[in-house]
């Protein structure tokens, strides 16, 4: 089974997940700081190394009608360079609503907005990562 990480790109915060050594249930992590790309990438692929990741799956923003502009621009080119840098697979998955999942989820747990800041993100990442874990696509 591929290990992999979910990352849901963000300008200033990026959201982070890992798939377990089974690769059933990916696990929030703590956000990285999205303002430096270099520094980003960096720290991303010393997490792919430490974890033996093979595959990053990101979020890919869209709009309602699945059209894809500037935002969804961005993450293509932070995932070319990401890729360059780190070897590993790219896998991009449409990411609409997973922050408003994440959010509810938390606010299930019982979680305030002030609280859920520093989770949200890492939220997201785990439902853009556990939703590819389930796909079937997911193995080939």
């Amino acid at each position: 089974m591929r290990r992999a990480i979910g990352v849901d790109f963000g300008l200033r915060r990026v959201g982070i997940a890992v798939a377990d050594e089974l690769g059933t249930m990916a696990h929030a992590r703590p956000y990285l700081d999205g303002r430096d790309i270099p520094k980003l990438i960096a720290a991303l692929c010393e997490l792919a190394k430490t974890e033996a990741i093979s595959t990053f799956v990101i979020g890919l923003p869209k709009s309602m009608a699945g059209s894809e502009g500037l935002p969804a621009l961005r993450v293509r080119r932070f995932a070319a360079a990401l890729a360059k840098q780190s070897g590993a697979k790219i896998e991009f998955m449409d990411e609409r609503l997973s922050t408003v999942e994440a959010s509810a989820r938390l606010r299930e747990q019982g979680l305030d907005s002030r609280k859920m800041k520093d989770r949200i993100d890492g939220a997201a990442a785990a439902i853009l990562l556990q939703s590819w874990l389930d796909s079937p696509r997911q193995g080939s």
